[in-house]
């Protein structure tokens, strides 16, 4: 049975008016009809015939994709992070939020079946027609395998988030009301044939920063392997990133700030430092933001990790009542992303001053009164109260960056990191320990500690708890936390653990490691039953 694209590529509305010219001619002849000659039309069939059309609706995926909605809510209500902003209640009472009308979850079910998936299964239709021009197979196959890498990467998240969820492969001719769930193994297995193909036919190397590569695909099919438990497989995939001989961990200094105090941990989230273009070459995938570009910015804007996990400094007063200025490098923070006192201070015991990644290059733990107009200007804020509390703590520095739009904007354009090949040890690690060699998995953990300059992890200390320990010191902001949680069947315990706020360790129940599907996806199901998670309004669907 085909599997249908809810909806085919969207094109702003504006391009839309400037691509359409319409001649109207009417006639007084009560028998002629109104006729209408499009002498222009933007549409896939005129856009999708040759490279550079394709190539024009690949970069409409890597837009897509930047615009994840939401991004931060894959912290909040974790083990690694909470909410200090009290408006900001998504998943701080999981029983309460996390519901089928829930915004943050039509979201994110909206941007991947309207926006992204569509986007790829086009190029992946169109390529196939007569009418498309290829230099050459490869040619063709490179572009595919592009979007066949997002495609994959839609439905692994959509796995690790909803479960089971429809798949689709083909753009819908007409309207289609009959979506049915595949169970969560068919979703990635799916994914898993897509990310071969990606494998197969992209490049290793790319002239252009933000391209896939074939070491993306590599990487996710690693994570998607030891989805399905194939650990020998997942070993291989991470292995050929690992020895390809085009990645390594960045152990010297680089880049933009390699004259001041810094390490090489710290580099590789300085701005202009993100990308091999810049010397990086433990970067596989960084998402572009660009400053004053047309498309350049998404639906955020710029980068707004300082705007969400960024503490409100300059909302303190210090003695004297005077407030604390907005200042760069520290941006416009909102809280709305609080670490958890393990994120800020326990994963850190017993290498607080050893490792390199709780240095004051990479958090800032230190604050000062910074208002010339206050008698305390200059001075540090001491007093504990005022340093740990909701809205304002110890502040990771990978957030910060250049105020160009000003420091009231509260981003920045800083590229965002999304695979880094210290991952790629990590999942290998996660892979030699479920295949049971703990100490082929404590290798390839300490090759990331070793960087860090943290103590060595022996083989009989490696557990699932002790490899998210060390995600969370290595990935921190990067990762997104819940879907990596849900992959590894930890999400429910460990916030029951480590949450530090108590509506959210007592409502969190083991149903909510899925997302409800979206109650209107359900609704305008109306040819079929697209059934709703167990523990939701009655739902039936088990993810198993």
């Amino acid at each position: 049975m085909k599997r249908i694209t809810m909806n085919p590529i969207k094109v702003p509305r504006l391009l839309w008016m400037l691509g359409l010219t319409i001649l109207t001619a009417i006639s007084c002849d009560e028998d002629d009809l109104l006729s209408e000659e499009p002498l222009d039309f933007l549409n896939s069939d005129v856009i999708l015939v040759d490279r550079a059309g394709f190539e024009t609706t690949i970069t409409s995926i890597h837009q897509a994709v930047r615009d994840e909605p939401n991004f931060y809510s894959t912290h909040i209500g974790t083990d690694i992070a909470t909410t200090g902003v009290p408006g900001a209640a998504q998943w701080r009472n999981y029983s309460a939020t996390l519901t089928p009308v829930n915004g943050g979850v039509v979201n994110v079910w909206n941007w991947a079946y309207e926006d992204v998936l569509p986007r790829a299964n086009i190029i992946i239709e169109f390529a196939e027609r007569p009418e498309a021009a290829w230099a050459s197979e490869e040619e063709k196959n490179a572009i595919v395998a592009e979007a066949r890498f997002f495609r994959a990467y839609i439905f692994n998240l959509l796995a690790n988030t909803f479960g089971g969820v429809p798949i689709v492969e083909e753009v819908a001719k007409g309207p289609k009301l009959d979506f049915v769930r595949s169970t969560r193994q068919q979703v990635l297995e799916f994914a898993v044939e897509d990310l071969r193909f990606a494998s197969q036919w992209l490049p290793t190397e790319v002239a252009l920063d933000g391209r896939i590569v074939k070491a993306a695909a590599d990487h996710l099919l690693t994570e998607v392997y030891i989805s399905l438990g194939n650990y020998d497989d997942a070993i291989a995939s991470a292995t050929a990133v690992i020895e390809s001989g085009l990645y390594n961990l960045m152990t010297g200094r680089f880049g933009s700030v390699a004259d001041e105090p810094g390490d090489p941990y710290s580099d590789m989230f300085r701005d202009g430092n993100q990308n091999r273009s810049a010397g990086n070459r433990e970067m596989i995938w960084a998402i572009q933001v660009e400053f004053e570009t047309p498309g350049g910015t998404g639906r955020a804007r710029g980068n707004d990790w300082v705007r969400r996990w960024g503490p409100r400094y300059w909302a303190l007063r210090a003695p004297d009542g005077v407030q604390n200025i907005l200042q760069e490098p520290f941006g416009r923070g909102i809280a709305t992303v609080r670490p958890n006192t393990y994120t800020l201070f326990d994963i850190w015991n017993g290498d607080w001053d050893n490792d390199i990644r709780n240095s004051e290059n990479n958090i800032r733990r230190r604050w000062f009164w910074n208002n010339p107009e206050s008698e305390f200007f200059g001075e540090e804020i001491t007093d504990l109260t005022d340093i740990d509390t909701m809205i304002f703590f110890p502040a990771f520095r990978k957030i910060e960056g250049l105020a160009l739009q000003g420091v009231n904007f509260g981003r920045t354009f800083t590229d965002i990191p999304k695979m880094r090949l210290a991952e790629t040890y990590l999942l290998r690690a996660e892979a030699h320990f479920l295949k049971g060699s703990p100490d082929q998995a404590a290798a390839d953990i300490n090759v990331v500690r070793g960087r860090a300059n943290a103590t060595p992890v022996a083989p009989g200390e490696v557990d699932l708890d002790y490899i998210l320990d060390e995600r969370a010191r290595e990935l921190i902001i990067e990762e997104t936390r819940r879907r990596t949680l849900v992959r590894m069947g930890k999400l429910v315990e460990r916030v029951r653990i480590y949450n530090i706020r108590e509506d959210t360790r007592e409502s969190i129940e083991e149903h909510h490691r899925w997302y409800p599907i979206p109650q209107r996806a359900i609704d305008s199901n109306l040819e079929a039953v697209l059934e709703q998670n167990v523990g939701y309004d009655n739902g039936t669907f088990v993810n198993e």
